[in-house]
């Protein structure tokens, strides 16, 4: 007996890519990544294209390798490259939320799917339409984030920031509060913001010197004013930005918030 049945390859398409984009979308969210709506789209298009490997007849090792080659590129499309620690985060979680995805649609399949005596599983006939995945799979996810906030980790104090500069032009960044920046201006009491070497085009800006003391030896620490200052939704105008010479390694980390800011966004 031949069974035939049709496949719908741009509804799988479509669906997969609903997924990946959620997938992609929480992911930011959840690592306060920022990423903008075009690379997310992007990455979520190719990914939506693995799918077809399914119907080639392509051994295990060969099939898991392809498909951790797009989930790498997925998340460089989306992400971008910062640095190797930054690029296995978002990896990571991005995979795992696959896993968290899956394992709840796969719990709530068997639940309406199957009836059950002891161990022993009978099929009801029915199961998950993609409908139904549509509707589900976002709540799910979003649960996953609003409990996942109740847990401490660093990312609450992730800060996405915007640094206005002369004509018109805007800097946003990635900004890490940090708890042991407490760089004050002396003369004008302003707090200190810290920028990487090379964000900014230096001589184009009004740049002067602020002396400082690190480690038992007195310091000069390159600043300049900007225009303002947005932290989330707030913004300031009596920060200052100093200019650092070493590269932060804090995950894709780009600026370095003052400890001020406790208070300022409580």
């Amino acid at each position: 007996m031949v069974i035939i049945m049709k496949v719908y390859i741009d509804l799988i398409v479509l669906l997969n890519f609903y997924i990946d984009f959620l997938l992609l979308i929480t992911t930011s969210i959840t690592l306060k990544r920022n990423a903008s709506f075009k690379r997310i789209v992007l990455g979520s298009l190719l990914g939506s294209f693995s799918i077809l490997f399914l119907f080639f007849s392509i051994s295990s090792l060969p099939l898991f390798l392809g498909k951790i080659s797009i989930a790498i590129a997925m998340n460089l499309m989306a992400f971008q490259y910062k640095d190797l620690k930054y690029t296995l985060n978002n990896l990571g979680y991005f995979y795992m939320l696959g896993v968290i995805l899956g394992g709840f649609l796969y719990y709530l399949n068997l639940e309406f799917s199957y009836t059950h005596v002891g161990m022993i599983f009978i099929n009801k006939g029915i199961s998950i339409n993609a409908v139904f995945l549509i509707l589900i799979s976002p709540i799910i996810l979003y649960i996953y984030y609003k409990q996942s906030k109740k847990f401490k980790t660093t990312f609450h104090l992730v800060h996405q920031v915007e640094i206005g500069i002369k004509n018109s032009l805007s800097l946003k960044l990635k900004g890490f509060l940090d708890t042991g920046n407490k760089l004050i201006d002396p003369i004008t009491n302003k707090p200190i913001l810290l920028i990487q070497k090379g964000i900014i085009d230096e001589q184009k800006q009004k740049i002067y010197c602020i002396p400082f003391h690190s480690l038992g030896n007195n310091n000069l620490l390159k600043c300049f004013k900007p225009e303002y200052v947005i932290i989330g939704k707030k913004k300031y105008k009596n920060y200052l930005i100093g200019i650092s010479d070493k590269k932060f390694s804090m995950n894709g980390v780009e600026c370095i918030l003052n400890n001020k800011l406790m208070e300022d966004l409580e």
